[in-house]
């Protein structure tokens, strides 16, 4: 995705909002109790949701089950409407920009032994509440903290 980061940039540079999609791969727990897999970064290995730049010719929804995929090796169904958005300050090489990110909730069905960013990222399974504790981005954190699944999925 090369060409779509250094697009962002250069839209960043002129003051514009960049947006990037996430998902919060999600999945009941025997006891019925949501969890959600947190990958960590490859940079500073801090915990995040798998995210990325959009693809064109993808819907977010759809970009957000490819970034799932690469980096934390679930596949899986991903709701239509967005969970919600948060906002971050990106560090690239230029410096920070402020990024708007979209944000889709993806219920896993498949759990990958070996995946593209294996050898560079952690995954792990977490009740939703500990998950957020573990998320720098305020507005992250308080959507995973507050993150209830539409009851058509628990059915």
């Amino acid at each position: 995705m090369a060409t779509a980061k250094k697009k962002a940039v250069r839209r960043a540079k002129k003051g514009e909002r960049i947006r990037q999609v996430a998902a919060i791969p999600f999945r009941l727990s025997e006891d019925g109790g949501l969890e959600v897999l947190l990958v960590t970064s490859r940079t500073t290995k801090r915990f995040i949701v798998p995210k990325g730049w959009p693809v064109k010719g993808k819907s977010g929804r759809k970009a957000a089950m490819v970034e799932a995929q690469e980096e934390a090796g679930v596949l899986g169904k991903a709701l239509k409407q967005p969970a919600g958005t948060y906002s971050y300050w990106k560090r690239m090489a230029t410096g920070f920009v402020r990024v708007d990110v979209v944000v889709y909730l993806l219920e896993v069905t498949e759990e990958m032994a070996d995946w593209q960013e294996a050898a560079n990222r952690q995954r792990a399974w977490l009740p939703s509440a500990d998950a957020a504790l573990l998320i720098d981005e305020p507005e992250l954190s308080t959507l995973l903290r507050d993150l209830t699944i539409p009851a058509a999925v628990q059915a």
